[in-house]
């Protein structure tokens, strides 16, 4: 058998701010890091200045991404699980006026965002699309130190050095009980040991952290993606009645659809057979119209692909009889297992193979889960992941303006729907199928490299060119 990944379902589902999991989490993790980095080595109070390059994707649409801000806050000593999203505009309009940041929040540093930020989209380096280079300088000018990360997809940050070796992607374990890096090997594991693929996942899990904390820190991944949900449905939430920032001003359609849906429920013709779908609708474009506001999301895989996992979470919920706390559990630990499989063998980056890596991976992930939860077994579950795949082969990352705005928030609507009917056709079958997950996995990786780059969440091709942005 092939070595394990040593990765957890903390890894794949990670809570952080909008709008992007590779385009600001990531750059806020890597500033972070080389600020910590500064501070280990003794370098912190010797610098003046920080200058920051960003390469490939993340200079092409960083700017619609919100990857200055990311950088920025990392510098500051935020991290994207704790930071506060209310306190982000203000904290961001007193650096403007000061020009002074605070290292780590205690070393102050001259910063002006427009001379010490560098958005260099015609250059791209050879180890990843999304690359950062972080500088330190002293008084004089003279530089003390710098570093390159690669955020990777999915707020996954790769240090590296710039000369041209593939970042290290694939660290291995061997303390797993259950240890797998293709969907081949967990269907063998699952035979072998007769668990469902959420039990040995959670076994696998307990190496790290015992299964109380576990089972406790997936339901608190479920309680942020429902808050996730019901703020942006607009429940204490007044930025909710706003369009969405940037020059597109798309309006919040999620408030308005669950206050229809709600009317429409308690009203005496509210029988419509489809007004399930449009639920799940709901649910999906309420997690990334909040994300694409800056709120607080859940990565699953990706921010820009956020919704699907807690729409078909939600569905679930709201609609399976006998949904439970239990099935929640399963629920996640299987979509992590799934999501493993990609990050893996392929990528979860938008920037490395387009949106079938982040809303397609997305779908995969709630396919199976949601197979798994209906009582799916190991080989239905690996059924549904694969046609949730199958079918969005080829989609392209093509965001009008830079912003996770158009297409992104529809198509976590659509592949919302798409991953609940891929479920339901796995469910009708035994299991038996001719193309494999770990096939799909290998097209769904084959074809983005196939994919012409301006298709690969630069905004240089696709809808980002036909339409006008303002």
């Amino acid at each position: 058998m092939t070595s394990a990944l040593m990765l957890s379902a903390f890894d794949i589902f990670k809570i952080g701010i909008g709008p992007s999991s590779s385009h600001t989490v990531g750059p806020m993790r890597a500033a972070l890091m080389f600020a910590q980095a500064l501070e280990r080595d003794g370098m912190l109070a010797g610098t003046a200045r920080v200058q920051i390059d960003l390469y490939g994707s993340l200079g092409a649409t960083g700017r619609g991404h919100a990857t200055d801000q990311g950088v920025i806050l990392g510098l500051l000593g935020d991290a994207p699980d704790t930071v506060e999203p209310d306190t982000v505009q203000p904290r961001l309009d007193q650096l403007r006026r000061s020009g002074q940041l605070m290292l780590l929040g205690r070393h102050p540093i001259a910063f002006n965002r427009e001379r010490d930020i560098a958005f260099l989209g015609h250059e791209s380096l050879p180890e990843h699309p999304n690359a950062m280079r972080f500088t330190a300088l002293a008084g004089d000018g003279a530089t003390l130190t710098d570093a390159f990360y690669f955020s990777v997809g999915g707020g996954f940050v790769v240090e590296g050095n710039g000369g041209g070796a593939e970042p290290d992607m694939r660290t291995t374990v061997q303390a797993w009980p259950y240890p797998f890096r293709t969907g081949d090997e967990l269907l063998a594991q699952a035979q072998a040991s007769g668990l469902s693929i959420a039990a040995l996942m959670l076994a696998n899990e307990c190496v790290w952290r015992p299964e109380k904390e576990v089972r406790q820190g997936l339901l608190r991944i479920w309680q942020v993606m429902r808050q996730c949900v019901q703020r942006g449905f607009g429940a204490g939430n007044p930025q909710a009645a706003d369009r969405l920032p940037g020059l597109l001003r798309v309006r919040r359609r999620a408030p308005e659809l669950h206050r229809e849906l709600c009317a429409r429920a308690s009203s005496a013709d509210g029988a419509d057979p489809l007004a399930v779908m449009d639920w799940v609708n709901a649910f999906a474009m309420a997690v990334n119209e909040e994300n694409a506001a800056g709120g607080r999301v859940v990565t699953a895989p990706t921010n820009g692909a956020a919704g699907v996992v807690p729409a078909v979470m939600h569905y679930y919920e709201r609609f399976i009889a006998g949904a439970s706390d239990d099935g929640i559990v399963d629920f996640l630990l299987t979509a992590s297992a799934i999501g493993m499989l990609y990050k893996a063998n392929a990528s979860i980056s938008g920037a490395e193979v387009g949106c079938q890596g982040e809303v397609g991976v997305a779908c995969s992930m709630a396919a199976g889960a949601l197979a798994a939860a209906l009582g799916g077994t190991p080989a239905q579950v690996e059924n549904a992941a694969e046609i949730g795949m199958e079918h969005n082969l080829g989609l392209t990352c093509d965001p009008v303006g830079g912003m996770v705005q158009i297409p992104c928030i529809e198509r976590n609507a659509m592949g919302a729907v798409k991953a609940i009917n891929a479920a339901r056709m796995a469910l009708r079958g035994d299991g038996s199928h001719y193309v494999s997950l770990d096939a799909v996995i290998k097209t769904m990786m084959q074809t983005g490299e196939d994919m012409k780059s301006k298709y690969k969440e630069t905004s240089l091709g696709g809808l980002a060119v036909n339409v006008v942005e303002c």
